[in-house]
């Protein structure tokens, strides 16, 4: 179960200790002392400059941490209070710091012949960071495992059993690495450009954390070959959630929220023809608010967020945001960023990017 917030808050404060909090602008400490909980996103500064700002859930930056160029998805480890920062797509850096001091970030690089996906996740105990890769000259998904305990060494992969492995995520018990392989074939020698639309393989798997094996492939039906799987997230029963982006013809109507848990066959969610319309054939984000059993999505090309009771599929709530981007569990419902600079109700003057993470108490604080 997800903490309360006002916990996230408190816990983030005693963690920190006086150094950090001494280092904040009166601003700064002003809103977190408002603030029930704590996120990490990361922005494009009005100079053109990255960083990955610690903002509060009204949307108030607390601080930032600069970046060598953008990132994409964050992994946050709740054993440890450890932030990681993966660079977009066909990006080869990925950066680890810890939001609650001003330690010097630790920068890593993927193999030569890898880059990163932009996403990631840690172990349950903090021990492990688990990469999105490619292997591009082999045209194969891949994982990059990396020691936390050691400088975030490299020390070995696994393979996604797949292509174009983006978002992926970890059971609660450690023992289950549930990867969203988008099916579309890239190179870095073609930028960011997709090479087989007309031949995508996507699929969604579950592997042995301990051994690398395949343990399920689901395939997307024949007729949803297009339907790129992007991203995932956890319910608290185990449920895997996941959102789809579409490569098809712009009229058509796919499903593009599913859900499915292991030993069982996919499930897509029926959205309303409206719903589906909104959202443009692509979901941007995923988000599951365990706590008030929710899903939520959003969708930056439709300009919208919705939000799904998790028991039932039924559509709760949409809500116009223009270029949504982000979204993360909130006290009640989700907390929603925009490419426009926009996080619940506050403007700032920067780009949201694409994602947001929850930054909550560590365990071992």
């Amino acid at each position: 179960m997800i903490r309360s917030t006002t916990i996230d808050r408190r816990g983030f404060v005693k963690a920190a200790g006086i150094g950090f909090l001494a280092a904040l602008t009166p601003r700064s400490l002003m809103a977190l002392e408002r603030s029930d909980a704590v996120y990490a996103s990361g922005i494009r500064a009005a100079d053109g400059s990255f960083a990955i700002a610690t903002v509060t859930e009204r949307g108030e930056i607390v601080d930032q941490v600069a970046l060598p160029a953008r990132a994409h998805g964050m992994a946050f480890s709740a054993a440890t209070g450890k932030t990681a920062a993966f660079a977009r797509r066909p990006g080869t850096y990925a950066m680890i710091f810890d939001p609650r001091d001003k330690g010097q970030p630790i920068v890593i690089s993927s193999r030569e012949d890898r880059h990163f996906y932009g996403h990631g996740v840690f172990s349950p105990d903090g021990r492990i960071l688990y990469a999105s890769e490619n292997d591009f000259d082999g045209n194969r998904g891949m994982i990059g495992i990396y020691d936390a305990t050691d400088r975030f060494t490299r020390i070995g992969e696994f393979e996604t059993y797949g292509i174009g492995p983006h978002d992926m995520t970890v059971s609660d018990d450690g023992r289950l690495l549930i990867v969203a392989n988008g099916g579309i074939e890239t190179h870095p020698d073609f930028g960011r450009t997709k090479l087989n639309l007309r031949a995508m393989q996507p699929s969604l798997v579950l592997i042995d954390a301990a051994t690398g094996a395949l343990i399920e492939k689901h395939v997307l039906p024949a007729e949803w070959s297009q339907l790129s799987t992007r991203h995932v997230d956890l319910d608290g029963d185990g449920r895997i959630w996941f959102a789809c982006q579409y490569e098809g013809h712009r009229k058509d109507l796919p499903p593009l929220v599913g859900h499915f848990a292991k030993g069982e066959d996919l499930s897509f969610v029926e959205l309303p023809e409206e719903t589906t319309r909104r959202l443009a054939n692509y979901v941007g984000a995923i988000a599951v608010n365990r706590s008030e059993g929710l899903v939520g999505i959003t969708s930056p090309k439709g300009g919208a967020s919705v939000t799904i009771d998790a028991r039932t599929g039924k559509v709760l709530a949409e809500t116009a945001i223009a270029d949504a981007a982000g979204i993360a569990p909130a006290k009640e419902g989700f907390a929603v960023s925009s490419y426009d600079g926009d996080f619940l109700s506050t403007r700032s003057d920067v780009a949201w990017d694409q994602h947001i993470v929850r930054i909550s108490q560590p365990t071992r604080a």
